[in-house]
C-alpha cells in the first residue's frame, strides 16, 4: 500500500486554473452563442440596434452587414470557446469585442440616448425611466465578461479543450516549467 504525496502546490495552481479557464471558457461560450443565435433568427433587430447609436457616417447598409457579421463572430467566437480551439485568440477577441460593447453603451449614454444595448436582440429607443441602472449594470456585465476574456487570454489551457495538453509556449514566460507539467501530468494520472 502506497501513500500519495499531495500535489506540489505548482501543480495545484495549474491544475485549478484548467479548472477555472474551463469555467470561464463555457460560460463566455454559452453568453457568445445565445447573443449571437438570437440576433441571426431576427437580422433585423441587430441591425435596428446598430442604429440606434447613431454611429456618426453609420448607414442603413453598413448596419444591414454588421447585422450579420456581428451574430456571425459571436457564434463563431463560442465555438471556439466552447471545443477550446484558438482558446488564447478567442479570448482575445472575445475580450475587444466586449471592450467595443463598453464603449458604445457608454457613449450612449454619455450622450443622452435611451436605448436598449441589443445584446441579446431587440434593440432600439427605449423609454428614459431606469436608464443609468440599465447603461451602468450593461456595463458592469460586460466588464465581468471581458475579465472571463482577459483570464483565457493569459492562461489559455483548460480541461476538455481542443488545445489542452499544457503547451509551454501558452503561458507566460516562468509560470509553467518542465516540472510544472511533471507535476501536473501526475496530479492527473491519479
Amino acid at each position: 500500500m502506497s501513500v500519495d504525496a499531495p500535489a506540489p502546490p505548482r501543480a495545484r495552481r495549474v491544475a485549478g486554473n484548467r479548472v477555472v479557464g474551463l469555467v470561464l471558457r463555457l460560460v463566455l461560450a454559452g453568453v457568445l452563442g445565445f447573443a449571437g443565435l438570437v440576433k441571426l433568427v431576427a437580422p433585423g433587430g441587430a441591425s435596428d440596434a446598430i442604429i440606434a447609436y447613431r454611429i456618426p457616417g453609420m448607414n442603413g447598409q453598413i448596419a444591414d452587414i454588421l447585422g450579420w457579421l456581428m451574430p456571425a463572430g459571436e457564434v463563431l467566437l463560442a465555438v471556439l470557446l466552447l471545443v477550446g480551439l484558438f482558446t488564447r485568440w478567442a479570448a482575445l477577441a472575445t475580450a475587444l469585442l466586449m471592450t467595443c460593447f463598453i464603449v458604445g453603451i457608454a457613449s450612449v449614454w454619455a450622450r443622452g440616448y435611451s436605448i436598449d444595448c441589443g445584446c441579446f436582440g431587440g434593440g432600439g429607443e427605449v423609454s428614459a425611466e431606469g436608464k443609468t441602472w440599465r447603461y451602468s449594470s450593461e456595463i458592469l456585465r460586460d466588464l465581468l465578461f471581458t475579465g472571463m476574456a482577459v483570464w483565457l487570454v493569459t492562461w489559455p489551457a483548460t480541461l476538455f479543450s481542443l488545445d489542452s495538453k499544457p503547451n509551454p509556449d501558452l503561458y507566460p514566460e516562468g509560470d509553467l516549467d518542465d516540472e510544472s507539467l511533471d507535476d501536473l501530468d501526475a496530479t492527473e494520472a491519479h
